[in-house]
């Protein structure tokens, strides 16, 4: 891995990283994140009684929505057209939430940023329609998990 940061130019001005040399290949990323609540937040999420509807149906959307827009949130991330997205999303004791992400393309640069914005997206949504009886949930353990194509080949993170 280089030590320069690639989003500045000699001079230290922000730019686009230029990627047009780069080869066009399958591009796979997947990353994670969690969401921990009050118990009683996750009975309804799993109820499906929430008055806002169906919880992890509407983060799983907004989780893919995430991906597709991310290089309108993230200023130097380049726009790019995804082959897949698929956000999945496990409970996990009594007041926990996984979300996991794959994003995929055929291209010249990565999708780690679509997958890490992904389950952001989907958390945040999470966190919206329960905010009314549980302010007190936190997001955490958001991290790539494994990234495969290009120049870098796979990377995956150490457990």
């Amino acid at each position: 891995m280089s030590d320069a940061l690639t989003h500045f130019d000699a001079q230290g001005q922000a730019h686009m990283v230029d990627v047009s040399a780069k080869s066009e290949t399958r591009r796979i990323a997947r990353a994670e994140g969690r969401i921990v609540m009050e118990p009683a937040t996750l009975v309804k999420i799993v109820a499906g009684n929430s008055k806002k509807g169906d919880v992890i149906g509407i983060a799983r959307i907004a989780a893919i929505q995430g991906a597709k827009r991310t290089a309108d949130l993230i200023p130097l991330c380049h726009p790019i057209p995804l082959t897949r997205v698929t956000a999945d999303f496990a409970i996990e004791g009594d007041n926990t939430i996984r979300c996991t992400v794959t994003a995929e393309t055929v291209g010249r640069t990565g999708v780690e940023m679509e997958a890490l914005t992904a389950v952001q997206v989907g958390l945040l949504t999470i966190y919206d329609m329960c905010k009314a009886v549980d302010r007190g949930m936190r997001m955490d353990g958001i991290r790539l998990l494994e990234k495969e194509g290009g120049k870098s080949g796979h990377w995956k993170a150490a457990e």
